[in-house]
């Protein structure tokens, strides 16, 4: 293949003269130089003379298959983009044309609505003066955020480079606390949606009653409060990418409701009559075996075959140790950047020890509020041992692998009688009694940071920290002194 060859177009193959003769009219009509193919062989013709912008492709042909033609494309390294259509109920066809590295796929009979915003959104992925070899993808401002240079998080860049080049659902599996929406922003940013909405759900976190009116959006008088039409998330992640999180606490009579809509690409609002077809990217994440809810009849297999067309698995912190010391610098600077302090501060090598030694159940996150807390602790920019206020009996000198590491097998004492319960997340309770001390000190004083951290035997400097930190902003308009 060689530059000289003209660039652009869309070829469509299919060996159905009907069908081809209203795919072209349909492109025509949209301003597209469209060529047309009824095989294999045909098509493989045409793709030796030029290169095209997009291929729209059958799945059956007479003399092969639409996977086939990928898979030619593939080998020969060429830089179509591929759009596949199967038939109806193929969902298993449709599953491994993503795989293999289709765009996106339709359904026959075909929607010609959804066709042309499939179209749409393939062709702005590939500019009109695309060279006809395939680049290397560049390393980018997303990409450089998913700090370690460990094989596991190369591993997981290298992933999030391949989703984003297609339509392919994709499963961000991981333990609380490791970066799954971070992996799921980047997979948005890197790819062509990047402009577009990015719009992210905690699915454990909506009441059961309200999930269709959140998700689909509801019409006014659908239900009682329904005073006004509104949008769900999925009208507002039209365009982009819809991440769900924690998609495994999703109850079953929703998982139906959310099939469907990745099936149709439509959803109907509440009290609504007519679906409104839309143009969405879905990213799940989860920190539960799918595969054992399936088994424990929790999660839809087809629900799950369908958001599981390709898997980012996120290493725990425990399996990554090689990045403890990039990830430490890169969260001191950003907890600095972010209280407005310069230089940030640094771990002593005696803190970064005992951090080698502790198990992270927490993993990421947990990392991120210890090194808060140290900031908000420490007497200077030089943080030691005792800021980090780890017990000795959580240090192992080979932190265990289990989940909830040097945790695992520590027994909870039961509450006496007339004895508040243990808090559920001790992280939690206690940035919430801090907060809530910090707020009362700050009030006395008229926001005045300086009387108010004297008050409390705090500086200026670790007030600032701990305000940013805990999101304290009403009165800071205030004076430091």
């Amino acid at each position: 293949m060689t530059e000289s060859f003209q660039s652009g177009g869309v070829l469509v193959v299919d060996d159905e003269p009907d069908l081809l003769t209203l795919y072209e009219l349909t492109l025509l009509r949209e301003g597209h130089e469209v060529e047309t193919a009824a095989s294999v062989a045909d098509a493989w013709a045409l793709l030796q003379q030029r290169v095209y912008r997009l291929v729209i492709t059958d799945m059956r042909l007479p003399d092969g298959s639409g996977l086939e033609l990928m898979h030619r494309l593939e080998v020969a390294r060429r830089p179509e983009k591929i759009i596949v259509i199967t038939a109806y109920g193929s969902a298993e066809n449709a599953v491994e044309a993503l795989k293999a590295g289709a765009f996106d796929y339709l359904t026959k009979p075909v929607d010609l609505r959804q066709f042309r915003a499939v179209v749409a959104g393939a062709l702005g992925r590939v500019a009109p003066s695309a060279a006809p070899a395939l680049a290397s993808p560049s390393r980018s401002a997303p990409l450089t955020r998913l700090v370690g240079g460990s094989e596991s998080m190369r591993q997981v860049r290298e992933l999030i480079e391949k989703v984003a080049r297609s339509m392919a659902p994709a499963l961000v599996q991981g333990e609380s606390g490791t970066g799954k929406e971070l992996v799921a922003r980047a997979i948005h940013e890197v790819s062509a949606r990047a402009g577009q909405p990015f719009v992210a759900v905690n699915c454990g976190a909506i009441p059961e009653n309200l999930l269709e009116a959140e998700f689909f959006g509801y019409r006014k008088g659908a239900f009682t409060g329904a005073v006004e039409d509104r949008a769900g998330f999925f009208q507002a992640a039209n365009g982009g990418t819809l991440f769900l999180d924690e998609i495994g606490d999703l109850p079953l009579a929703m998982q139906s409701k959310l099939l469907r809509a990745i099936q149709e690409r439509a959803v109907r609002a509440v009290g609504a009559v007519a679906e409104v077809a839309l143009n969405v990217r879905i990213v799940s994440a989860t920190h539960k075996d799918l595969v054992a809810e399936v088994a424990a009849g929790r999660f839809r297999q087809d629900l799950y075959y369908r958001l599981n067309v390709i898997c980012i698995a996120v290493p725990p912190l425990r399996e990554r140790r090689d990045d403890l010391e990039a990830l430490c610098l890169a969260l001191l600077e950003r907890i600095a950047r972010d209280a407005g302090v310069s230089p940030a501060p640094r771990l002593s090598m005696a803190a970064f020890d005992r951090l080698t030694r502790y198990a992270f159940p927490g993993n990421v996150r947990e990392l991120e509020n210890l090194l808060h807390r140290s900031v908000a602790l420490a007497s200077s920019d030089l943080i030691a041992p005792e800021d980090l206020g780890l017990p000795e009996v959580l240090l192992h000198d080979n932190p265990p692998d289990s989940e909830h590491g040097a945790l695992a097998n520590l027994p909870l004492p039961a509450p006496l009688p007339g004895e508040a319960p243990l808090p559920a997340d001790l992280a939690s309770h206690l940035d919430d009694v801090e907060r809530a001390i910090l707020v009362r000190a700050l009030e006395q004083h008229g926001f005045n940071r300086t009387a108010a951290g004297a008050r409390l035997g705090l500086s200026l400097r670790q007030m600032r920290y701990r305000m940013a930190r805990l999101g304290i902003t009403e009165g800071g308009a205030g004076g430091d002194g």
